[in-house]
């Protein structure tokens, strides 16, 4: 797939600030910190598009990223940063959990984690909720070009089992300097998308 155009369209907190076309949509979420905003620039060939802030917990909004005119690439808060506070998380949580559940345009989540670490008990925590939702899931390794080559089946087999992989959802490993994974996750899109 080539990206052609892509325009950071809607911030929304509730359901009614959300985008109203019916396009397909990719959630992103992971913890603070995991590269998402990485990971959204080396898709879409942007180097700024999403703000990479060295504040992890920087993004408070679902931001809506209108790729193509033809789907949305969905940024979630991270999660898992220890200063934003109780009522902040508990507000992210409820926020994310009202789209979860009521967004029909929902095609696919993509859940990053870290390759160089355990799946955290947040991840786990993430990962669960989103199977209680019947949710299809894509895991995305980042920082895999931060693991030696002789590391990378250990890591790869500590993230399967940590998060119990259900059959139907799969593991890419992903670099946003190798740009390994990006062409697979963006062949993944365009399949949902034109489904």
């Amino acid at each position: 797939m080539k990206i052609n155009s892509v325009d950071m369209d809607v911030m929304a907190v509730r359901r009614s600030q959300y985008p109203v076309e019916g396009l397909p949509e990719f959630l992103l979420i992971g913890k603070s910190n995991v590269g998402k905003s990485s990971f959204i620039n080396t898709l879409v060939n942007r180097k700024n598009l999403a703000r990479i802030s060295s504040v992890p917990g920087k993004t408070q909004t679902l931001n809506f990223y209108l790729v193509n005119e033809k789907f949305y690439l969905v940024d979630a808060p991270g999660y898992g940063y220890a200063s934003v506070n109780k009522q902040q998380q508990k507000k992210f949580g409820l926020m994310i959990e009202e789209y979860l559940q009521k967004r029909e345009e929902l095609k696919r989540v993509f859940l990053l984690v870290d390759f160089r670490h355990k799946p955290s008990e947040n991840d786990l925590l993430m990962y669960n909720f989103l199977k209680y939702y019947n949710i299809p899931v894509t895991v995305v390794a980042t920082k895999v070009d931060k693991v030696g080559a002789s590391k990378k089946d250990k890591n790869y087999k500590i993230i399967k089992d940590t998060l119990d992989i259900v059959v139907g959802d799969n593991i890419i490993l992903f670099s946003s300097v190798s740009k390994m994974g990006k062409d697979e996750i963006l062949n993944m899109i365009e399949d949902l998308t034109n489904e």
